[in-house]
């Protein structure tokens, strides 16, 4: 049986707390009932890839870009262990994996490192033990067998690249807002949702400022036709469609 998972994507700020993960938990669990085969990628949590920077540039002012990218890539590890384990306390089947191990091979350039290609196999396996597979974004393994991170925004693209490889229906990327609206609605009340974009509509809107998601991630939706849904973690409300 061909499995073509549905890939969810979470930005730091779903992730940003105790609660927060258990409510992407929760949120995971509903989409389980719908699909049957699920990929999860993540963000480290809140600032902490920041956090994590300001620590580095504390310690050197110039830091070795492989160590950095040693450093920078903990934080999404904090993110999928602890969204597998609130999968577990609901009673859910789910393994986290880093980049690397989850196949994710990327160029040897350090701190803004392309994938160049996945190995799905262990992510598939593990899929077909009815497993929820929970993916560090971010990062892969480069020719060097270093860990490598993609860049701000690396998580965008690590979920497109899985979607493409995996053949997923859809690559739902969750935000702290309800799509992609006509301008910020955090600072413009009156901003209105936007309810379907092309790819390059949104990769206008991506190259005037609009940090909905990373343009790579999008480049890349376009080139291998995935079908993404930017839509909020806080509430169960229809998001943007960008396809086409």
């Amino acid at each position: 049986m061909k499995i073509r998972p549905v890939v969810m994507k979470f930005g730091g700020s779903s992730v940003a707390t105790a609660q927060r993960i258990k409510n992407v938990a929760k949120i995971i669990v509903n989409q389980k009932k719908k699909y049957k085969h699920i990929v999860v990628v993540v963000s480290a949590p809140g600032d902490t890839t920041d956090e994590l920077i300001e620590k580095a540039y504390q310690i050197t002012s110039n830091p070795d870009k492989r160590e950095l990218d040693m450093l920078l890539s903990t934080g999404e590890q904090i993110s999928i262990a602890l969204v597998a384990m609130a999968l577990h306390s609901l009673g859910y089947d789910a393994i986290s994996l880093t980049g690397p191990q989850a196949g994710i091979f990327a160029d040897s350039y350090h701190t803004k490192a392309r994938i160049i290609d996945i190995d799905t196999r262990k992510i598939l396996y593990y899929l077909h033990q009815n497993k929820i597979v929970i993916v560090a974004g971010f990062q892969g393994i480069n020719p060097n067998e270093d860990i490598t991170t993609l860049g701000r925004g690396g998580s965008d693209l690590t979920a497109v690249a899985l979607a493409a490889k995996l053949h997923a229906p859809v690559c739902e990327i969750y935000t702290d807002v309800e799509g992609v609206y006509t301008t910020d609605p955090r600072v413009v009340p009156e901003a209105r949702k936007i309810d379907y974009l092309t790819y390059d509509e949104m990769l206008e809107m991506a190259g005037s400022g609009a940090q909905v998601m990373m343009s790579r991630a999008v480049e890349v939706a376009k080139k291998y036709n995935v079908k993404l849904e930017i839509k909020s973690s806080l509430v169960d409300t229809p998001g943007t469609i960008v396809y086409k």
